[in-house]
């Protein structure tokens, strides 16, 4: 399993603690791709941009399709930029890789909806109770950044890879730019709705 693969199901298994949107939650797998790539390594950062490398990508179907999305010729793509781009819609797709590796089923019953996914006793989701009992640092700080938080038996350690605290900075922006969009929407619809009672 891969970290956003692990990510989402710490995010599942707490949905019943803290509701999380699928925009930020895609926003955060992207992040959390970007970060395995990094360690693989597949790529490397210089000034912020997100440099390709030549050796093979990785085994993982879905890590190999974000490495393919890269810019490959300079400047190069800002980690930012690449961030939005890659996390459009990227929860739906991990949730349709976890359903076919059987980590997710659909279940019916008196307390779920007709159809619900919900995690299965699987490997893959015991591995990541592990990684985030132990409090895994990068795993850890992508799930902070999206308001998750819960008892570990560890404290985790510090992150002192720089281009990793590139891509976490990154995320934390994108998720607070992402955040004031909401609001100002939201603003902007209570301002229209009052428009129209006025006139009513």
């Amino acid at each position: 399993m891969t970290t956003p693969q692990d990510l989402l199901i710490v995010v599942l298994d707490t949905a019943a603690h803290r509701t999380v949107t699928p925009g930020d939650l895609s926003l955060a797998l992207a992040g959390a791709e970007l970060i395995d790539l990094l360690k693989a390594p597949t790529i490397r950062l210089d000034g912020g941009r997100i440099v390709p490398g030549h050796l093979p990508g990785p085994a993982d179907p879905l890590l190999t399709q974000a490495a393919a999305s890269f810019v490959m010729e300079e400047p190069y793509e800002p980690v930012s930029d690449w961030l939005w781009r890659r996390g459009d819609r990227l929860t739906n797709t991990y949730m349709t890789a976890l359903e076919a590796q059987g980590v997710l089923a659909r279940k019916k019953g008196r307390l779920l909806r007709d159809g619900q996914k919900v995690l299965t006793d699987s490997p893959a989701r015991l591995r990541a109770g592990m990684r985030w009992s132990q409090a895994e640092p990068v795993l850890r700080a992508l799930a902070v950044s999206l308001g998750i938080s819960g008892e570990q038996t560890e404290e985790p350690s510090p992150i002192t890879d720089y281009a990793v605290q590139t891509v976490l900075a990154a995320v934390t922006t994108a998720l607070g730019e992402l955040q004031a969009e909401r609001q100002r929407r939201t603003i902007e619809q209570a301002a229209f709705d009052n428009l129209w009672r006025a006139l009513e």
